[in-house]
């Protein structure tokens, strides 16, 4: 069995009883291995991936690497008010696609989170995000590729919104509200004059803040007017928004943000594609340390299939059921490579 450690599990691995021991897209290491003994686990029945994972290191030097290129790009377009398309096309795509790459779900969300340069670190977790959600729908790679380009930019109308309302650490008053608005329409105008793009890219920058039931802008616009790409990047453009650092509050707690993005706090998103994303998380997180609202620190190591939002959490030798404990939740999801 141990040829099996540092593969990627291309499938879940479940046991007899049909629960998920393993989530598919998991590096095996050797506390996977042990598992998998434990439940009397087949090797010669587990397919692996024959990509190399993207290594934990890599991927944050990667990730930062990427921003610091659009920074520059960006500052390039504010300054001329043109878009460099190839640079935008070979330098910063497929960088982001190769992030996307990366076999740990959770290191890499961490990776990804604006800490201190929300503006341009937003951009590329947008980018790497919607990129991961696209894989996992299926998309074509033209599709894909285009998802990729059109994430990355679907802020670009920031560049004319004014900086004191971009970095003002409060609330913004309806006036301030009303202008930051206008970037969908301000980057739609941009993209949609930049010669060699596809339309689709400009339809995101306008619609990734419209909403399933009409109720976003800036066009109001219904399920069925609202392209698909569009509707990925909604999903991730909130999550990532909900998970970083911002000039006003600190990041919001795992369960929150799951519980919002379900309950539709921000707006109705298509069902589909917010339920893949969040039981994608969900079933990843068997495995994960995590730090719940009481502070205490532990492993997830059973999802319940009716209740995934409520996992049984082992703490030294105790274990915690928090579909009993409904006062408790994981508040954080701790990437163990910055412990």
């Amino acid at each position: 069995m141990k040829e099996l450690l540092g593969q990627k599990v291309k499938y879940d691995v479940s046991n007899d009883a049909g629960l998920v021991i393993v989530p598919a897209e998991t590096v095996i290491e050797q506390e996977h291995l042990e598992l998998l003994l434990r439940h009397r686990v087949n090797p010669f029945a587990i397919s692996v991936s024959k990509e190399t994972p993207v290594k934990t290191a890599a991927c944050s030097d990667l990730v930062d690497k990427t921003v610091g290129h659009t920074k520059e790009l960006f500052q390039s377009i504010r300054k001329t008010g043109k878009i460099p398309l190839l640079e935008i096309r070979q330098e910063i795509t497929p960088l982001v696609k190769q992030a996307a790459e990366h076999s740990e779900l959770f290191e890499l969300l961490e990776a990804v989170k604006a800490k201190d340069d929300y503006i341009h670190q937003h951009h590329i977790g947008v980018g790497i995000i919607s990129t991961l959600i696209g894989k996992w729908m299926g998309l074509n790679e033209a599709d894909l590729t285009c998802l990729t380009l059109a994430a990355t930019l679907h802020d670009i109308g920031m560049i004319k919104v004014p900086d004191e309302i971009l970095n003002k650490p409060g609330k913004l008053t309806e006036e301030e509200f009303k202008l930051m608005q206008k970037h969908t329409i301000l980057g739609y105008e941009m993209l949609r004059e930049t010669v060699g793009l596809q339309h689709r890219v400009a339809l995101v920058a306008l619609q990734h803040h419209e909403r399933e039931d009409g109720s976003g802008y800036p066009l109001k616009l219904k399920s069925d007017k609202i392209d698909l790409l569009s509707k990925i990047v909604a999903v991730a453009d909130t999550f990532h928004a909900m998970s970083s650092s911002r000039p006003y509050r600190e990041p919001i707690a795992f369960h929150q943000i799951m519980s919002q993005m379900r309950g539709g706090t921000f707006g109705a998103f298509d069902p589909n594609i917010v339920s893949l994303f969040m039981n994608n998380m969900t079933r990843q997180l068997v495995g994960s340390e995590v730090i719940l609202t009481d502070g205490r620190q532990g492993k997830v190591v059973y999802i319940h299939p009716y209740d995934d939002a409520n996992a049984l959490v082992q703490i030294d030798s105790d274990y915690v059921d928090l579909s009993r404990e409904r006062h408790l939740h994981i508040k954080e999801v701790v990437n163990l490579s910055t412990l």
